[in-house]
């Protein structure tokens, strides 16, 4: 019985790590003015990059982001690190997103995903959820919700990436 016990963790594990270092999947997103946009085109040549998926009604997502906000200059001095925020608002609220954000002075790439194909791909059920992946766009590291304090763990995360660390969950 144990071994059976034991034999299904190693599965269970051999499959989260695999789902863990998936690519990100190819489809089309929106620019703010409502052109497609590819996720192939989210690279960032040898550096990390962070995908946070939110949206305009999510407090916790405007906090984690405006956080992020405040020291995104210096985490992209510092690490090379490219920050996406992947809008979840559907196409009732989608116009509300390019002013939301205009307001907010975000100083990173925000693109849409109003039908929620990306979203769905990326098995994000709740927001914020937040992706690390690394050079190769695999994913790293990813985590739910947010607490004030969270940003610091995550660039300390991407110090570690860069500095050769496994940070797979």
């Amino acid at each position: 019985m144990k071994a059976i016990k034991f034999s299904l963790f190693l599965i269970l594990l051999s499959i989260f790590s695999f789902v863990n270092a998936q690519e990100i999947p190819s489809l089309d997103i929106k620019n703010m003015d409502g052109s497609v946009y590819s996720t192939d085109s989210i690279v960032n040549g040898e550096s990390p990059i962070i995908i946070s998926f939110w949206a305009t009604w999510c407090k916790p997502c405007v906090r984690e982001l405006t956080s992020i906000a405040e020291v995104y200059d210096e985490w992209v001095e510092e690490t090379g690190v490219r920050l996406v925020a992947i809008s979840i608002d559907d196409q009732r609220t989608f116009n509300n997103v390019l002013p939301f954000v205009n307001g907010k002075d975000w100083p990173f790439d925000v693109y849409c995903d109003p039908n929620g194909d990306f979203k769905r791909a990326m098995s994000v059920n709740m927001v914020p959820h937040t992706f690390i992946l690394d050079k190769d766009r695999k994913i790293v590291w990813q985590h739910t919700s947010f607490a004030e304090g969270g940003e610091l763990e995550l660039i300390e995360l991407i110090r570690r990436l860069n500095d050769g660390e496994d940070i797979s969950e």
